[in-house]
């Protein structure tokens, strides 16, 4: 960063977000907003691009990662597109309600050129080009939605964020940015991406992704360390070579991203995610010594573990209202569940006890009918109370002074009742 160079010069903040369980709540990029003015304020006052994915398909169970939406969040994601400008312009716009955009339309294209891969979308963008709203016509996927943002992007850097990471450590963005400017051509240790760590990324120079292969180890070696900007004397940045292109939030070089993630239309196809087209490739060329062709770093405080970001899981998180009334159904449900089985149990044991009964009935009259017993002395129902630790040898037992040779007694199944017979 020159000395008289602002970062709202140097960057542009790219948003991307796409039909989430949580629309039309605006939650998921509220968050992100709050956690920018907290750890790194400059995000908040720069220009931005907010690029709406779209879907393809309104069907009746959800895949959002494959751009099918239920009719509900189709319905949804309109109301949520205009929910986020509206958040959106009261961050951004000095102006928020009195806003004039100027209008375009564009076409995304990829792979083979054939006239039916392209996906055509809208540029709306206020006067002072402070605040930019890409919204495609289709799904265009996270790659495809980066690189229609980066080409209308007028800044040589940009922070790509998606909308379910949160920043959570402070962000040194000035620093870092001149740091950026002073070592892009540095033919030891160039710098052109700087990734967060999320949890599976702390202490990353030291762990097995990197250790066990020589030229990543050897590079991390000799790489990880603080780096200072000239005009910030006494601000160390720590910083260690990562070895992938990550889409977490991350900042970068506009020129160098068009240039190794987007070289042509066949680069990226629609509905790709940068990390998984691009990530692994670039991950391969490392291990063989092409570190330095991708440039891309962690910013690594604490020696890697300071965590920097947190996963909102935008894909399932259904926002604080629908999130707080699914559990209390579930509660409600878990409640009257328990109170069935307890009705169901006491049903079965009443049960239990009139079958007992009933059989041991039709014995004892089958008894009387044959032996001609008198009315009145059938059979009699005794309730058996078990002592501590008693058995059913002793139970017996207890019962040798109710009997006579007159009686016959039969245990029930359950050996808390007895049958008492006339013989």
């Amino acid at each position: 960063m020159t000395q008289h160079a602002t970062v709202q010069s140097l960057l542009t903040v790219i948003i991307t977000t796409s039909p989430t369980p949580s629309a039309p709540s605006t939650e998921l990029i509220s968050t992100i907003i709050h956690s920018f003015g907290r750890y790194c304020p400059d995000l908040t006052k720069c220009n931005v691009i907010v690029v709406f994915d779209g879907f393809d398909q309104i069907v009746p169970t959800a895949r959002l990662k494959k751009g099918q939406v239920t009719p509900q969040q189709a319905a949804d994601f309109i109301a949520y597109k205009e929910n986020v400008k509206d958040l959106i312009l009261q961050k951004y716009h000095h102006d928020p309600i009195n806003v004039a955009y100027t209008e375009k339309t564009a076409t995304a294209e990829y792979g083979s050129p054939k006239h039916e891969n392209a996906v055509n979308y809208s540029v709306s963008q206020t006067i002072d080009q402070r605040v930019t709203f890409i919204e495609s016509s289709r799904r265009l996927g996270f790659g495809l939605a980066v690189r229609s943002a980066l080409r209308i992007t007028q800044t040589p850097y940009v922070w790509v964020q998606q909308h379910d990471w949160a920043i959570t450590a402070d962000l040194p963005i000035r620093p870092l940015l001149q740091i950026m400017q002073t070592h892009e051509s540095d033919p030891e240790a160039p710098i052109k991406y700087v990734c967060l760590a999320a949890v599976r990324m702390l202490s990353y120079a030291t762990s097995a992704i990197v250790a066990e292969f020589p030229s990543l180890r050897d590079t991390s070696l000799a790489l990880t360390r603080d780096y200072e900007a000239p005009s910030h004397a006494g601000i160390k940045i720590p910083l260690t070579p990562m070895y992938f292109w990550h889409d977490k939030p991350h900042l970068a070089s506009v020129a160098h991203y068009l240039e190794r993630v987007f070289p042509t239309r066949l680069a990226m196809l629609r509905g790709d995610f940068i990390e998984d087209k691009i990530g692994q490739r670039a991950r391969a060329q490392m291990k063989d010594g092409l570190w330095k062709k991708w440039a891309t770093w962690l910013y690594y405080p604490d020696n890697g573990k300071t965590l920097c970001l947190r996963h909102l899981k935008g894909r399932t998180w259904e926002g604080t209202t629908r999130q707080a009334d699914r559990a209390a159904m579930w509660r409600k449900k878990n409640e009257a569940g328990r109170i069935i089985e307890m009705e169901a149990l006491h049903e079965a044991d009443g049960s239990h006890d009139m079958s007992l009964f009933s059989d041991e009935d039709e014995n004892a009259s089958s008894l009387d009918q044959d032996q001609g017993t008198p009315c009145g002395l059938g059979f009699q129902e005794l309730e058996l109370h078990q002592s501590p630790g008693e058995t059913v040898g002793s139970r017996r037992a207890r019962l040798s002074d109710l009997t006579q040779e007159h009686l016959r007694i039969d245990l029930g199944r359950n050996m808390t009742s007895a049958t008492i017979y006339p013989l």
